[in-house]
C-alpha cells in the first residue's frame, strides 16, 4: 500500500513539473481556433505535448541516469553540448516564461505592482525551494498538484455540461499539424529530459531501490503523469472550441483562459485561476531549474558548490527575463525549439527502442539527418527565402516537419542493413 501511495505521489509531482505556463495557456486557445476539428487537433497536440514526453519518462526509466545519457551514443563531445544547449534554454525561457505568465494572470489584475517586482519574489521563492530539492517530490506530490487538478476539473466539468448553444467551424487548414506544432510551445518533450532526471536523483533520497524497481516505479508514475496531461488538456482544448463564440476577436492565450474560467465558475474564476497560474507555474520552475542545477553539480564531479551557484545563476536569469511580457518570451523562443525540439524527439525515440535497433551507428546517422534537415526550418524564421527551393522539395517541410521523413528512413534503413550484415557474413 505504501508502494502504490509513493507511486501516486511521484506521479503526481511529475505531472506538476510538466504542467507550467504553456501547459496552461495553450490548449484553451488552440481549441477556441480549433472549432469543430478539435478532436483532430487534440490528436496532434497528444502527441508532441502527452506521447513523446511520455516516451521521454520511459527513456529515463530504462537509462536511469542524466540527461547526458540520451545522446552519449552519438559522441560524448556532441551529448555534453546537447545538455549545456538545453539547460540553457530551459532556464532561458521556460522557466522565466512562468514568472511573467504568473505576473500577468495573478498578479497584475489584482496588485498594483512592478513586473521585476513580481519576478524577483517568484524566483527567490523557485531557489529556496531547488536547495531543499530532497522535499520537492513530497511537497509537490501531497499538496499542490492536487489542488491544481481539482480546480481544472471543476472548470472542464463545468463547461461541458453548460455550453453555449453554437461552436464556430476550425480556422486551421490541417489541424492535426496545428495540433502537433501547438505542442512544441509546452516544451514538454525538452521538459521529460530535464525534470525525468529530478525523478530519477530524487527516488535517492528515499531509499537504496534496485534498478528494476525504480523502473517500476518511475514507468508507473510516467503513466500517472500522461494521463492527467492526456484529460486535463483534452478538456480545455474542448471548452476553449465549446465557448468559442464567446471570446472576444483577437483574444490572447491568457485572455481566452481567463474568460473560460470566469464563465465557468463565475465570480470566484478569476481567484481560482490565479491561484492556479501560481502553482503550476511555480512547480515547473522548481523542476527546471533543480534538473539544471543537478547536470551541472554531476559536470563538476558532484560538487554541491556547483549546485548552488547554477541555481543562483538559473533564478537571476529568471529575474532578468521573467520581468518581459509572454508575447515576447514565446517569439524568442520559437528559433530554438525549431532548433532543438526535432533532435530532442529522435533522441527519446532511439533511447526507447530496443537497444538491437538503436546502435552508436544508427544514433549517429539518424541525429545528423535530423540536423540537417530542420537547419533550413530554423533559418527561415529569420528570412523566410533561406534554403527556400530546396525546402519545398522536402515533405511536410512547409508545415515545419521537413526532418520527420528523413529521420524515420534513414532509422529504418539502417537497422535494415545492420540486421541483414549477420546473414551476408554466413552465406
Amino acid at each position: 500500500m505504501n508502494k502504490t501511495k509513493e507511486v501516486f505521489i511521484i506521479g503526481f509531482a511529475l505531472f506538476s513539473m510538466f504542467f507550467g505556463a504553456g501547459n496552461l495557456i495553450l490548449p484553451p486557445s488552440l481549441g477556441k481556433s480549433a472549432g469543430d476539428s478539435w478532436s483532430f487537433v487534440t490528436l496532434g497536440f497528444f502527441l508532441t505535448a502527452v506521447i513523446i514526453p511520455f516516451l521521454g519518462i520511459l527513456a529515463h526509466a530504462k537509462l536511469q541516469g542524466t540527461m547526458y545519457d540520451f545522446g552519449k551514443k552519438v559522441s560524448p563531445i556532441f551529448s555534453t553540448f546537447y545538455c549545456i544547449i538545453v539547460y540553457i534554454i530551459s532556464i532561458a525561457l521556460p522557466a522565466p516564461r512562468t514568472a511573467s505568465v504568473t505576473h500577468e494572470m495573478a498578479i497584475a489584475p489584482y496588485f498594483e505592482l512592478n513586473s521585476l517586482i513580481t519576478s524577483f519574489i517568484y524566483f527567490s521563492l523557485v531557489f529556496v525551494f531547488t536547495l531543499n530539492r530532497s522535499k520537492v517530490l513530497e511537497l509537490l506530490g501531497k499538496f499542490l498538484t492536487p489542488l491544481i487538478i481539482l480546480i481544472l476539473l471543476a472548470i472542464i466539468c463545468i463547461g461541458i455540461f453548460n455550453p453555449p448553444s453554437t461552436m464556430l467551424a476550425s480556422t486551421f487548414k490541417t489541424p492535426l499539424v496545428s495540433g502537433i506544432l501547438e505542442g512544441y510551445q509546452t516544451f514538454d518533450a525538452i521538459g521529460a529530459i530535464v525534470v525525468g532526471g529530478v525523478l530519477v536523483i530524487s527516488m535517492n533520497f528515499k531509499k537504496n531501490a534496485s534498478f528494476t524497481l525504480k523502473q517500476r516505479f518511475i514507468t508507473r508514475a510516467g503513466i500517472i503523469a500522461a494521463t492527467g496531461l492526456l484529460v486535463i488538456y483534452a478538456g480545455l482544448i474542448f471548452n476553449g472550441a465549446l465557448f468559442n463564440t464567446t471570446f472576444k476577436e483577437g483574444a490572447t492565450r491568457a485572455e481566452v483562459l481567463s474568460s473560460l474560467s470566469l464563465q465557468t465558475l463565475g465570480n470566484i474564476g478569476a481567484t481560482l485561476l490565479s491561484v492556479l497560474v501560481a502553482l503550476a507555474c511555480f512547480t515547473t520552475a522548481v523542476g527546471i531549474i533543480t534538473g539544471t542545477a543537478d547536470y551541472f553539480k554531476g559536470l563538476f564531479k558532484d560538487s554541491s558548490k556547483a549546485y548552488f551557484i547554477t541555481a543562483l545563476v538559473g533564478c537571476v536569469l529568471g529575474v532578468a527575463v521573467g520581468q518581459f511580457d509572454v508575447h515576447k518570451i514565446i517569439i524568442v523562443a520559437i528559433p530554438a525549439l525549431r532548433f532543438i525540439y526535432p533532435i530532442t524527439i529522435m533522441l527519446i525515440v532511439l533511447n526507447v527502442l530496443p537497444t538491437k535497433f538503436a546502435s552508436s551507428t544508427t544514433f549517429k546517422l539518424v541525429i545528423v539527418t535530423t540536423f540537417i534537415f530542420s537547419t533550413p526550418d530554423f533559418l527561415q524564421f529569420f528570412d523566410k527565402n533561406i534554403l527556400a527551393s530546396a525546402t519545398n522539395l522536402i515533405p511536410f517541410a512547409n508545415h515545419h516537419l521537413g526532418w520527420v521523413l528523413p529521420a524515420f528512413i534513414v532509422l529504418i534503413i539502417v537497422n535494415v542493413f545492420e540486421n541483414l550484415q549477420p546473414t551476408k557474413k554466413l552465406t
